[in-house]
């Protein structure tokens, strides 16, 4: 993948590194996240639009056009992908997806940088619980639908909300500092019918990242795999899900989908995984 000339000069030189201390700042981000929710961030659309390749067909457009320009950053479409039934795994959000396996201490290795569950989650006994697990991190580009559901059916055992310093996820920071554990992330701990106690990780990224989720969807509540979750600001952003050991078979056909990054792109609702193999092709 070309990184732009902004992310390498950001995360590859010392000036850049200097800025990026500035940009990081809570200040700056609130302040970001102000400029992109007003109107005059509406003059902004266009080109967004132009530079992405955005197809304006698929978009539920308000009478009077978007408001702002993180308006139409979390527009909803006029119509969602088909969920493909019951005991499959789907695809929580439009994006680019990686397979991992969570093997010994070294659980991710993602474009060289390692990253711990601990660190992740900062739990201990629930990072434990995924060694020898599986991870699928869908990482949403600033073209994707930044609109996100639950993968799958099940029961909210647990809600938690981790802070931290917002930073770019594409693959260029990835290799230079430990993103996903600076970043801010929420996280659900699922008590899934078919595929085990499995964890929806939101993860938020610069400038904004802002994460929303639903505020109604509390411990206790019963989800069904594409019910809304919420939604990202402004900002690459990125959804993880923990599994524990053999607890889905990933959906074989998707790797012949794999670019040179080792991703695969998938739409939300699109079905990744099931329960031993069950209607695998």
């Amino acid at each position: 993948m070309r990184e732009s000339w902004s992310v390498r000069f950001l995360y590859r030189t010392v000036p850049g590194r200097m800025c990026l201390k500035i940009l990081t700042l809570p200040a700056l981000s609130r302040l970001a996240g102000g400029v992109l929710s007003s109107g005059m961030s509406r003059w902004f659309i266009p080109h967004f639009i132009r530079r992405h390749g955005i197809d304006l067909r698929e978009i539920e457009i308000p009478r009077g056009g978007f408001g702002s320009f993180n308006e139409f950053f979390t527009r909803k479409r006029r119509r969602e992908t088909p969920c493909p039934g019951k005991g499959r795994l789907i695809s929580p959000c439009d994006g680019f997806l990686s397979v991992v396996e969570l093997m010994g201490d070294t659980v991710f290795d993602i474009k060289h940088t390692r990253f711990s569950l601990m660190d992740l989650l900062e739990d201990q006994r629930l990072a434990a619980k995924y060694k020898g697990g599986t991870a699928l991190i869908f990482r949403l580009t600033p073209a994707n639908y930044h609109r996100y559901c639950y993968a799958a059916d099940g029961r909210v055992l647990r809600c938690r909300k981790i802070g931290g310093i917002l930073h770019c996820v594409r693959p260029i920071a990835t290799r230079t500092l430990p993103v996903y554990t600076r970043n801010s992330r929420e996280y659900q701990v699922l008590e899934t019918e078919q595929f085990g106690t499995m964890v929806q990780m939101e993860i938020g990224a610069l400038l904004v990242g802002k994460i929303r989720n639903q505020a109604q969807l509390r411990e206790g509540n019963r989800v069904c795999a594409g019910d809304r979750k919420g939604y990202f600001e402004f900002g690459g952003s990125t959804v993880l899900l923990l599994f524990e050991r053999d607890a889905m078979d990933f959906y074989r056909p998707l790797y012949s989908r794999v670019n040179d990054d080792g991703e695969m792109p998938v739409r939300m609702g699109e079905w990744v995984a099931s329960v031993d193999g069950a209607d695998d092709v």
